[in-house]
């Protein structure tokens, strides 16, 4: 992972903690930011000791998204989008959603534009009483992008969704919580120990068997039954075939707590 302050990687007890880190400018995203997030996840897939990853941002936001003061640079120099979704967003988004590892998104403020849709991205989102979601992309006369034209209808519905990607208005915590976007609300205060709870659960987990899920639930959605049911099939042997499935079928049935190593 190249050196780089707009990110910043920590593992500790399984769990690879990836903060975005701009606080002054409500951590959006330049070039260089997506680039760093990029490398993190990357490095969150291939790192052995993370069986779990936490997404975060610093200071008062999650993300605001795109860093306006760049686009607008390269919007006068004639570059348009300087094809960033296709280079950037897109290897982002599919990173979270394919890491087959947990993957917990802990919204600690503003969430807005692919910023909001790095947290739809993730398995998980916990969030503090204080953040809220923006769809904000046609604020700025632009459609959605980073994922949330399919993640977001498959959290909240189709009209909810267009709702919120045509109005553009942000959606508060509680609110956030009622529509199903988020899974928890927590006092603000409370969110990081509530998010790292939950990540390192997740962390001493099944964590073939938590891929297995993931691909199900990503592929199961555009398959029909039969297809859906022969990849559950497939995975399902799989995870069969894991220590994880073995030391845990035992405990079951000595009535014991299963301890699970990842494998």
């Amino acid at each position: 992972m190249p050196d780089s302050d707009s990110v910043v990687y920590q593992l500790s007890d399984g769990v690879a903690t990836i903060t975005l880190n701009r606080p002054d400018a409500m951590n959006s995203l330049t070039a260089e930011a997506k680039e760093a997030l990029l490398a993190a996840i990357e490095r969150a897939k291939s790192d052995k000791e993370a069986r779990a990853v936490l997404l975060t941002g610093s200071g008062k936001a999650f993300c605001a998204g795109q860093d306006l003061r760049e686009h607008a640079d390269l919007l006068g120099a004639g570059k348009g989008l300087n094809d960033t979704v296709r280079s950037h967003y897109n290897p982002i988004v599919l990173g979270l959603a394919r890491m087959p590892k947990p993957v917990v998104a802990a919204v600690n403020g503003v969430a807005a534009g692919a910023g909001a849709s790095l947290a739809f991205a993730c398995d998980l989102r916990i969030a503090a009483d204080s953040a809220s979601f923006l769809m904000a992309f046609a604020n700025v006369g632009l459609g959605s992008d980073s994922g949330a034209s399919w993640t977001l209808p498959r959290l909240v519905g189709h009209a909810r969704a267009m709702e919120m990607l045509m109005l553009a208005e942000p959606v508060k915590a509680q609110r956030a919580l009622e529509i199903g976007l988020v899974s928890r609300v927590v006092p603000k205060k409370e969110l990081d120990g509530a998010a790292r709870e939950l990540a390192v659960r997740l962390a001493n987990g099944p964590t073939v068997a938590y891929a297995a899920i993931k691909a199900e639930m990503t592929f199961g959605s555009g398959l029909d039954l039969a297809n859906a049911l022969e990849m559950e099939a497939s995975l399902q042997d799989q995870c069969a075939e894991t220590a994880d499935h073995m030391n845990a079928t035992l405990a079951f049935l000595k009535k014991e707590q299963p301890s699970f190593e990842g494998h």
